[in-house]
């Protein structure tokens, strides 16, 4: 059996390719399946079969795309409820690939569907736990209360992941290994570890839940202090449940237009370029989402503050940044959206006002000092005594709580969130100067 495992960092998901015997098999595959298909090339091998551990929240999957292009089977649990061709794949039921052996064991929790993929063969055993099991945690218990076919409230399904992380992997030994569909940086769990895989004796010593521990004192745990639920974390639910679009086919039909002057009213403009660039000039009523490498949560927080079919223009620097900023977008499904993806005419001249930075070094007291950070965050410790909590998630909402008669600034941990966090007040205070403290936090911690 040979195992590799894909990364995608902005989203931090794993997905993996199980080859044997000429055969492969993919395991919660990404959206774009064209970096599977160069692996079953390289490794000579026919993709026949794909298993989705349940209908991913956080990502479109292609495994729709993939049986349709190569024939291979869909096997996910028959509680999903899916709307294309499969195979159920639940408690008992297998299938053999080579000199693989796939198994699957129900492990409700993160979702009532779930379901944990083993992989056996005469050596070893893998297991495949998608948002069940990750490294140092496990998945969380509220993001199906709205979505799916089978709706679970969070307290239900924190009640199903205590009974499998106490009953569902005891007959597995421990040198078995772990592969989740999630690191640290996802927003499936909270607490991980950076580690992409382990063993399940590592698991059992070192993650809390498998700890033997009152059904009460796991749940108070699990339901606490979990991150934000993103606004697009439903929508690709259900959009995993009936199945993805071709994704080639999905982005080659969105519109271009270059050196654009105006664009329509009442459409959103999400600016992907870097946040010095977007403050020289920008359209009106933008929302600056940096998109400028890897290291930017762009495809999260597109899918926090752009609702899903809400249509938007796409902004970018150059027509090279085109397919990379589109790819991402595709990703959580938002390609559809977008009313056309431009680049600037230099004749768009608003811009943002620049922070004089030493003058609010001396006089912080001068200005509304507004904290977008998450309220764990916040919590763990202010950076500014006078700073106003409004999380970026809330901050739109939020805004007519803001004191207007002082200059705003707006800062976040690192400089990514305040771009877009400045950008959305900025559009709602048209006589309050509004800056974006960006990097120079640093200077502040």
């Amino acid at each position: 059996m040979k195992i590799k495992q894909f990364k995608d960092a902005p989203l931090a998901h794993y997905s993996y390719a199980i080859v044997s015997e000429g055969k492969m098999a993919l395991v919660d595959p990404s959206r774009n399946p064209m970096q599977y298909y160069i692996y079953a090339e390289e490794q000579n091998a026919k993709i026949t079969a794909v298993f989705e551990t349940h209908p991913h929240a956080d990502f479109v999957s292609s495994h729709l795309q993939i049986s349709e292009q190569t024939g291979a089977d869909i096997y996910v649990s028959k509680l999903l409820g899916a709307d294309y061709k499969h195979i159920p794949f639940d408690d008992g039921d297998s299938v053999k690939m080579g000199k693989i052996v796939f198994k699957a064991i129900n492990t409700p929790g993160h979702s009532p569907d779930s379901i944990t993929v083993v992989a056996e063969d005469p050596k070893q055993t893998i297991l495949f736990t998608g948002d069940t099991l990750f490294i140092g945690n496990v998945g969380r218990p509220d993001l199906r209360e709205n979505v799916g076919n089978m709706k679970a409230k969070r307290v239900e399904l924190a009640k199903d992941m205590y009974h499998t992380m106490q009953n569902k992997f005891n007959h597995f030994p421990d040198e078995a290994l772990v592969y989740p569909a999630h690191g640290a940086g996802s927003l499936c769990g909270k607490n991980m570890s950076t580690d992409s895989s382990s063993t399940l004796g590592n698991e059992r010593m070192g993650n809390w839940a498998f700890k033997k521990q009152t059904e009460a004192k796991f749940l108070e745990n699990i339901l606490e202090d979990q991150p934000i639920i993103p606004a697009y974390f439903g929508f690709n639910v259900d959009k995993n449940k009936h199945g993805a679009e071709n994704v080639q086919k999905s982005k080659g039909a969105v519109n271009v237009k270059l050196l654009v002057e105006k664009l329509d009213k009442g459409v959103a403009v999400v600016d992907a370029r870097d946040g010095d660039i977007y403050k020289n000039g920008h359209f009106p009523n933008s929302i600056n989402i940096m998109s400028r490498s890897d290291k930017d949560d762009f495809e999260t927080w597109l899918g926090v503050l752009v609702e899903p079919e809400e249509a938007f223009y796409l902004v970018v620097n150059s027509v090279n940044d085109m397919e990379y900023v589109l790819e991402r977008i595709a990703k959580i499904g938002y390609e559809k959206q977008i009313k056309a993806i431009v680049t600037l005419s230099d004749k768009v001249s608003v811009s943002s006002d620049k922070l004089d930075l030493k003058h609010f070094k001396k006089n912080p007291e001068d200005y509304t000092i507004v904290d977008i950070r998450s309220k764990s965050e916040v919590a763990s410790g202010k950076i500014f005594e006078n700073g106003l909590s409004f999380p970026l998630n809330e901050l739109s909402n939020s805004a007519d709580k803001i004191p207007a008669d002082k200059p705003i600034v707006v800062h976040c941990a690192a400089g990514f969130r305040s771009a877009a966090g400045s950008s959305i007040l900025e559009n709602k205070f048209k006589n309050t100067r509004v800056y974006d403290l960006s990097d120079a936090i640093e200077k502040f911690k």
